[in-house]
């Protein structure tokens, strides 16, 4: 079982084409607030990030933003936050999410999304935390990713205990519920060799 107290979301700083994502977002950040827990993000104010903290706070859950410099001069930073933490680059960004973070969950979003969601998942295959990571699947947005994440497995790149550490959903409470559950693999599994 793992203690939440704190939840990181990745997601777009647009809202994307589908007003289901906007919806989404909105129904996370209502949860998050709805069980006591922190919602941290990225710190901006427009799009998706903007919508799961705007919802977060308007249920008085107490959000907390990180953002690097050259982002919030350019006026993307969001000033109503609980915590408005400016780092000096994105490196300092991801790792203070990290530091701050009980699980991890990536909604639709951009490159930038990936790569935050790839990383800390990486960052729990290699057993360098124990925290559970997610996909919130609005209107079915990660169904391809799944499937090639599938391919990995069935192909040999990712051993099958790494695969199944990545919870799916596409309903937030179930999300979290599963979070709340969650036991990470032994390190010795997390690190071992694919035999061929």
């Amino acid at each position: 079982m793992t203690n939440i107290t704190s939840i990181c979301v990745y997601c777009g700083s647009n809202a994307g084409t589908n007003p289901e994502y906007t919806a989404a977002a909105k129904a996370m950040g209502e949860a998050i607030a709805a069980r006591g827990l922190t919602l941290v993000y990225g710190g901006g104010k427009v799009g998706l990030m903007g919508t799961v903290a705007d919802a977060a706070l308007a249920a008085g859950g107490k959000v907390v933003g990180i953002i690097p410099e050259f982002l919030a001069l350019k006026e993307v930073a969001h000033a109503g936050l609980s915590e408005l933490v400016v780092v000096d680059s994105m490196h300092t960004r991801k790792a203070e999410m990290e530091r701050r973070s009980d699980g991890f969950i990536a909604m639709p979003g951009g490159i930038g999304t990936m790569e935050e969601l790839f990383e800390i998942w990486t960052w729990s295959q290699l057993g360098q935390h124990r925290k559970p990571c997610g996909l919130l699947d609005a209107a079915g947005y990660f169904a391809d990713l799944n499937a090639f994440l599938d391919r990995m497995a069935t192909d040999g790149f990712v051993n099958p205990e790494h695969r199944a550490m990545l919870h799916c959903s596409e309903d937030p409470a179930a999300l979290l519920d599963a979070f709340a559950a969650y036991d990470a693999p032994p390190a010795d599994i997390r690190i071992k060799v694919m035999q061929t």
